[in-house]
């Protein structure tokens, strides 16, 4: 007997070693070049960025980026779980028994290996063999052993590669459904990440805007002074310059703040420690970007995730309905197979062959007719629901193209309209250094001129953002910043 379970522990346990391995999720990386200094980020030194480094560093370490990568792996194994199917299965039944009663005292061992195939036609085949053997003080040792041959083959419910097949390509759909998701969570972290570093480069801008008119004001002061020293400016006037200084620096402490909050913002985004002093070192230069409507709504209609996890749907709803009326027929097999027994002591040997039909009528079950009737419904709330994703995905991509072409036009008045600003506030400074201006004139262009130059800086990220919300709409995102998702 110890031969036997040594046997069996020999072919069990490499099989269990199966189930160990070890969770090797993959990572997207990106195909433009990245600056090293972007992963030094352990040294606590000041951490200037490229969007595209910042995007490189949500790649490695984002969290929901490796979150959706750990779901793959048991994305993957229940796809391989669906080949496996119509793998030989195998297994292994082994006991030992010890007893006694009034008459006798006996030991009883049993192995009993089987293994069992399923064809892509429905055809089912099973291979059992059972050996025993009894050793007892009185009676003395018997054995035992036979194998048994089944071979089953559907020829109404279940025949067939299309309904046999049916659960390993509605597992193939799912894997690509899998996939897409994968692509549109990674997408919209990429579009996450830039919001958020673009949230810190308008928070530096707007923080060099609050410096400059702290400066302004701290120079109208100084002019203030030089007026009143040579009597063309009465004392109190001052006032409001003074004022004006106070004011830029309550607002220069807000832009301070802005900007710790921003920093924070995209760390977490990084999943880097948040003390790590980030510095966007990207200009915010934008040039125009010509996009033409039907060429858009077409890109999207076959690279948009969503969209695409919709098509598959409809095709895994119609995989369902052809399952359901299948379950519709009576179930009528062709049944056939071999067995043989032998016993010792003694010669008893005997075999034993067969083939024939089997048949069975379901009578007044209607869970198979309610599961087509769920299926069928199922198709046509597709087909509903297609169409409506179809029209939003047209919707989506007209206000993505629309908003882009807004959002340009905006920027080129935002310029227009900082420069008058500039011009503006030039000519009234040179009025005031002779005397022809005061200082309420100037401090309200001064006014003027700060906000002009917010107005543009919104309207600069505005537009980059509108950008990246196309790229989203369009499934284009990865594309364009070459990202390649490696699963």
């Amino acid at each position: 007997m110890t031969k036997w379970l040594a046997i069996t522990c020999a072919v069990l346990v490499p099989l269990q070693g199966l189930a160990r391995d070890a969770l090797q999720p993959s990572r997207p990386t990106q195909a433009q070049v990245v600056s090293a200094r972007a992963f030094a980020v352990e040294q606590g030194q000041e951490l200037a960025l490229e969007l595209a480094d910042a995007i490189a560093l949500a790649l490695r370490d984002n969290r929901a980026v490796r979150s959706a990568y750990l779901d793959r792996v048991a994305q993957k194994f229940e796809l391989r779980v669906a080949h496996d199917r119509f793998a030989p299965q195998l297994a292994i039944r082994a006991r030992y028994l010890g007893n006694r009663n009034q008459n006798d005292r006996f030991r009883e061992a049993e192995l009993a290996p089987s293994a069992s195939l399923l064809t892509p036609y429905g055809t089912r085949l099973s291979l059992d063999w059972a050996y025993g053997h009894r050793r007892a003080d009185e009676a003395g040792p018997r054995y035992r052993d036979g194998a048994n041959l089944l071979v089953i083959q559907p020829l109404l419910r279940g025949a067939g590669r299309a309904v046999a097949t049916a659960p390993l390509r509605h597992a193939r759909l799912t894997e690509q459904i899998n996939r897409l998701v994968l692509k549109d969570s990674v997408a919209q972290v990429i579009t996450h990440t830039i919001r958020r570093y673009r949230e810190l480069l308008q928070a530096q801008e707007q923080l060099g805007i609050a410096r400059d008119g702290l400066a302004r004001a701290r120079k109208l002061v100084e002019i203030n002074q030089v007026l009143i020293a040579s009597g063309r400016m009465a004392a109190f006037e001052i006032v409001q310059a003074e004022a004006e200084v106070a004011n830029q620096e309550l607002a220069l402490q807000g832009s301070l703040n802005q900007l710790h909050g921003s920093r924070l913002a995209l760390a977490q985004s990084l999943a880097i420690e948040l003390s790590t002093p980030l510095r966007a070192t990207e200009k915010p230069l934008v040039r125009q970007l010509l996009v033409d409507g039907r060429q858009a709504v077409a890109k999207a209609e076959v690279l948009q995730p969503a969209y695409l996890m919709q098509l598959i749907a409809g095709e895994q709803a119609v995989i369902d309905l052809q399952v359901a009326r299948d379950e519709q027929w009576w179930d009528l097999s062709l049944v056939g197979g071999a067995a043989q027994v032998r016993e010792r002591p003694g010669n008893n040997s005997a075999w034993e062959h067969y083939v024939g039909l089997e048949l069975e009528i379901p009578i007044g079950d209607l869970s198979r007719r309610q599961a087509e009737v769920r299926a069928r419904v199922a198709v046509e709330n597709h087909q509903v629901r297609l169409a409506e994703s179809h029209q939003q995905l047209q919707r989506d991509v007209a206000n993505a193209v629309r908003d882009i072409d807004v959002r340009w036009r905006q920027l080129e008045i935002a310029e227009r309209a900082l420069s008058l600003s500039r011009r503006k506030l030039q000519i009234e400074q040179e009025k005031l250094a002779v005397g022809r201006s005061s200082n309420f004139q100037v401090l309200s262009f001064e006014s003027d001129l700060r906000t002009a130059q917010s107005l543009h800086l919104d309207a600069t990220i505005t537009y980059l953002n509108a950008q990246a919300e196309l790229d989203q709409t369009l499934g284009t995102t990865l594309d364009s910043w070459g990202v390649t998702l490696n699963d």
